[in-house]
């Protein structure tokens, strides 16, 4: 097989997991973006890639937003707002730092395959995804992969940010025009 019809093959899969995708969970995480006076962003290994560039779209949109980790951090407040963005909703890393959201009295947003995992259950907002990964502790979505790992996940998590921010984009009334007025210039 070439490279080609791997990569066929990879956006068939994606497609055909969309099915899985639920739309009042997606509107959720919307409005909870929507009502945040400042959001917090968080993801390890390449969910946190992926993250990033969802945090990055965030800020062109002009909400005010953080990376977890950046020297730049502001302080946490309630009504604040923390993504996450995890396949498992374990790792220890963000597991920690979702309790010490929620001792703040933030609110707490995840990105996962895993809709009883711990992060979730302390979540106002879950958005579960399709994929495979072998760091699941419960059952999540019975589905295959023909990709390694958590690959499946993190592509639909890259694909899934982006519609989000198309979302956003209608609802606030930006344009990729408006957007680009807080594109970086400093390149």
């Amino acid at each position: 097989m070439s490279v080609k019809e791997y990569t066929a093959n990879i956006l068939q899969e994606l497609t055909n997991n969309l099915q899985y995708i639920k739309e009042e969970q997606l509107d959720n995480l919307v409005n909870v973006i929507l009502q945040a006076s400042h959001i917090f962003t968080a993801g390890a290994g390449r969910s946190g890639i992926a993250i990033q560039a969802f945090t990055n779209r965030l800020m062109h949109l002009g909400l005010s937003v953080s990376l977890v980790g950046e020297i730049t951090n502001p302080h946490t407040h309630p009504g604040d707002l923390l993504i996450i963005g995890s396949g498992s909703g374990e790792t220890e890393s963000l597991v920690a730092m979702a309790r010490k959201a929620k001792k703040n009295g933030m609110k707490i947003a995840l990105i996962t395959m895993d809709a009883a995992s711990s992060i979730a259950r302390m979540a106002d907002a879950v958005v579960v995804l399709p994929g495979v990964s072998p760091k699941l502790k419960n059952a999540g979505m019975n589905i295959i992969s023909i990709q390694p790992m958590g690959s499946a996940f993190e592509q639909i998590t890259f694909l899934t940010y982006d519609g989000i921010i198309m979302e956003l984009m209608e609802r606030m009334n930006q344009t990729s025009e408006t957007m680009f007025t807080r594109h970086a210039d400093l390149e």
